[in-house]
């Protein structure tokens, strides 16, 4: 495997980085994972311009123009031949000292771009659905380091993962501090009520997920009716007709047990179902050509 560091192309076992690097010492940068489906990356822009953001929110500059990053992304999935692949790109403060000052990283941010395989669950799942539960964890507030920053720090996702995993479910739901809904440790939530989708606000404290505006826009397309915002309580979302989960990783999967109570028929319903064919047909024919034959 090729990676990619600071402009240059590594083997796997020769990709390192410096223990004083502050990504490593506190969690101290940013990252997104993309996809790449039939040689093509997938939402390339909306990604990029999310690091960004995210960058711009803790104070990071970006080492290179978001343009020279994207063909860096289709260089190194090129170098290690791939067609299907999942890249994740992460952007930290660079080497510094044991310190905290962020002045003290002189030698500039490092950014790192892995093109590899991921397959977070085996393909029945999608057909079977997931296990939910909600976590005793509350979601990062706005006057913290908000969930709109997809930071390199995701020890809050990995403990609530790590309670879903106890409880013999594969995700959790994290609420705000008022108990409302926001989204799971890896992905955003959406679920069927009446014959409506809807989904949480991003101002309930959820990430702006690539795949969630994807998903919405081809409800509005293919269903006749745009995904309705709402602030969710976990009563409703218990009550709902059918869940689904979306993210970079998962696609969109559904979850078919919150808690030990059954969603709807304990299984895939047909509106998810027809969504994950409908985001399966629409991945595979868009995005950013990596080879000329694209």
């Amino acid at each position: 495997m090729k990676i990619h560091i600071n402009g240059k192309l590594h083997d796997q076992k020769q990709a390192k980085v410096s223990v004083f690097d502050h990504g490593l010492l506190y969690g101290d940068g940013v990252f997104e994972g993309i996809r790449v489906y039939n040689g093509r990356i997938f939402q390339l822009d909306e990604h990029l311009q999310r690091l960004k953001k995210s960058a711009d929110a803790i104070l990071l500059s970006l080492p290179r123009p978001l343009p020279e990053i994207g063909e860096a992304i289709a260089q190194t999935v090129r170098a290690n031949g791939m067609r299907e692949a999942y890249v994740r790109l992460l952007l930290t403060r660079g080497e510094g000292d044991l310190g905290l000052d962020m002045r003290k990283c002189q030698k500039g941010p490092t950014l790192i771009i892995i093109a590899d395989k991921i397959a977070l669950y085996p393909e029945d799942f999608y057909e079977k659905g997931l296990a939910l539960i909600t976590s005793s964890y509350t979601q990062r507030r706005a006057d913290q380091v908000p969930a709109t920053v997809k930071s390199l720090n995701y020890l809050l996702n990995v403990l609530a993962r790590a309670e879903a995993t106890r409880a013999g479910a594969q995700e959790a739901i994290l609420l705000n501090d008022a108990g409302l809904v926001t989204e799971c440790t890896g992905d955003n939530i959406f679920y069927v009520s009446g014959g409506r989708v809807c989904t949480p606000p991003t101002t309930a404290g959820l990430l702006e997920g690539v795949t969630r505006q994807v998903v919405m826009e081809l409800v509005a397309q293919h269903l006749s009716h745009k995904v309705q915002e709402r602030d969710t309580t976990p009563a409703e979302l218990a009550r709902a007709d059918e869940i689904f989960l979306t993210g970079t990783g998962a696609e969109v999967i559904a979850g078919v047990k919150l808690d030990s109570r059954v969603i709807g028929s304990g299984k895939a319903g047909p509106v998810t179902k027809r969504i994950i064919a409908l985001f399966r047909d629409y991945a595979r024919a868009h995005g950013t050509p990596i080879y000329s034959d694209k």
